[in-house]
């Protein structure tokens, strides 16, 4: 398995679901890992891994994106800035090296941009796509000024041409929502993905549902603030939520709560309102964060994957107010297991209806926790990733 991140601490989607993949694939499995890393106390997490990989190579990849050479590389090459700020010339050799001394079933790319690490060979690849990478960048780049644009549509169109390239270089190709899935379909029709979904941690899923206190409630949103999406719901929720639901509801508590939060966010703790940072590595303190809200909110508009905080709050007994957009990929119904929003008045009155209707508040929390517990659940999940693993090996032998 492929990774350009290491799998631990559990501290963004793609490091969430990579570590609990291995978790239950290593139950029947022997797994390789090849994880790129950014500065040496990363490599310290390495051990939280022992258990789960037979191998482990950890390769250096440029600790800042932004670095001279690497802007200059993607302007002057065909190769867009997301495949050159995660390249490792030293996860290149490793696979090259174990390619040549070792024996494997299935080569596993969690990314299409991990994929120029791995050289020709005849084992089959299987690639996961957490999200469809140029479509993320895309809605990024369409909220920059004019003048910045034409840099970044260029290398959209470069992004997109290779991302293209890797899914067709792909045995077999994998996506996180069936959205994803057609998508990808659409654009390469001889493509016909397999959905591995995400999941919810098994540390967030509560043993039993909680009664909340729907007279002084916390609404509460978490991300990691690296991530520019998370940014923008954030800004969202501040500017033009908020004041809507202070207006409605004066003893409503705000929480926003989330990796590099002071760093990023551009506002700060006010009336009711509460900025959290959240360390990488403190699983604990982010269970007693959405253990002590009342209500999840996904004021979210960019697209790609599934939200892994979203069901994070359905594991935990939050019902869900989210744009249309946020729980995309998702198999959650309106007014069954999620509220839809797209306005900011919209949201605080369906946060409005969720506090003053019991009923509704538990309808959600039961049937959302239900959904997490039947479906996206790390084991049932890394069965149905070897029931993939199988027939690759099936085919290959056929062959």
């Amino acid at each position: 398995m492929l990774t350009p991140y290491l799998p631990y601490p559990p501290a963004s989607g793609g490091q969430i679901r990579s570590l609990n993949l291995l978790k239950y694939l290593s139950r029947k499995n022997k797994i390789t890992l090849i994880a790129l890393y950014k500065n040496q106390k990363e490599k310290s997490y390495a051990k939280f891994l022992e258990t789960y990989c037979e191998k482990i190579y950890l390769c250096k990849r440029a600790e800042k994106p932004w670095q001279i050479k690497n802007i200059l590389k993607s302007v002057f090459t065909p190769l867009p800035f997301l495949i050159v700020r995660n390249f490792s010339p030293e996860a290149k050799k490793t696979v090259e090296n174990l390619l040549r001394t070792d024996f494997f079933d299935v080569i596993h790319a969690e990314t299409f941009y991990i994929m120029p690490h791995i050289p020709q060979t005849e084992i089959p690849i299987f690639l996961l796509e957490q999200t469809i990478e140029y479509k993320v960048y895309q809605h990024f780049v369409n909220s920059l000024p004019p003048l910045f644009r034409y840099f970044f549509y260029f290398d959209i169109l470069k992004l997109k041409f290779w991302e293209r390239h890797y899914w067709k270089k792909a045995f077999s190709v994998g996506t996180v929502s069936e959205t994803d899935r057609k998508l990808i379909n659409k654009l390469e029709s001889e493509i016909n993905p397999v959905v591995i979904p995400n999941g919810a941690g098994d540390q967030l899923i509560a043993y039993k549902l909680s009664k909340k206190n729907l007279y002084k409630p916390t609404v509460l949103f978490v991300g990691n603030f690296a991530w520019l999406q998370n940014i923008e719901a954030a800004n969202y929720l501040y500017h033009k939520i908020y004041p809507k639901l202070l207006a409605i509801k004066p003893a409503i508590n705000v929480l926003i709560a989330g990796q590099r939060a002071m760093e990023k966010l551009s506002f700060s703790s006010g009336k009711n309102l509460h900025i959290v940072d959240i360390k990488n590595d403190d699983v604990n303190q982010v269970k007693k964060i959405y253990e002590s809200s009342t209500i999840f909110i996904a004021p979210i508009f960019g697209p790609g994957g599934t939200r892994l905080k979203i069901l994070a709050a359905m594991a935990t007994g939050l019902p869900v107010v989210s744009t249309k957009i946020g729980i995309t990929g998702l198999l959650v119904r309106d007014r069954y297991s999620v509220l839809i929003a797209d306005s900011p008045a919209v949201f605080a009155r369906k946060i409005q209806d969720l506090l003053a209707d019991k009923k509704l508040f538990e309808k959600l929390q039961n049937n959302a926790y239900r959904l997490v517990n039947e479906v996206y659940n790390w084991k049932k999940i890394a069965q149905k990733l070897e029931v993939v693993y199988e027939g690759i090996k099936q085919h290959e032998h056929r062959h």
